[in-house]
């Protein structure tokens, strides 16, 4: 649980690096939250089909306007620290945090935009640079110990 909300701590710290483990586990934290509030969007009465005979389904319930509301929120809430941990993740593979800027403008084009989204899935997948590089210490070894040094 540490590792979900350390760049919530770090709120907008865009500076140092973030390990694999801080990314991945704040991602992971955002896909439970929002099949959480989505879950209570659908207990809310949201649906896409059509009742027998044609008819437009209901309007939404309760549940499903304070789900939007929450998700509204949580968006809101997490979007400073998702681009702040993305950036110290690019960081830590010895990338400048404008490299997330030209993915996403790739991402704009149709099948470059593809091909960019997975080259930047496996740079978030490939570990860090060992020891120090230009944007700070190692996050794995914070006291820049050499074993056989």
């Amino acid at each position: 649980m540490e590792w979900m909300l350390m760049p919530l701590r770090r709120y907008a710290e865009f500076s140092g690096r973030s390990r694999r483990m801080e990314y991945w586990m704040f991602a992971l934290l955002n896909v439970i939250v929002s099949i959480v509030i989505v879950g209570l969007m659908f207990a809310g009465g949201f649906s896409m089909t059509t009742l027998e005979g044609g008819a437009p389904p209901e309007a939404p319930g309760v549940l499903f306007w304070l789900g939007a509301g929450l998700m509204a929120i949580w968006v809101l809430a997490i979007i400073v620290p998702s681009i702040a941990v993305t950036v110290r993740r690019l960081h830590d593979r010895d990338m400048s945090g404008w490299w997330y800027l030209g993915f996403i403008v790739l991402s704009m084009i149709p099948v470059v935009g593809f091909i960019a989204s997975i080259a930047m899935l496996v740079i978030f997948l490939l570990p860090g640079t060992p020891g120090p590089n230009r944007f700070g210490p190692d996050p794995k070894d914070p006291a820049s110990a050499e074993v056989f040094a």
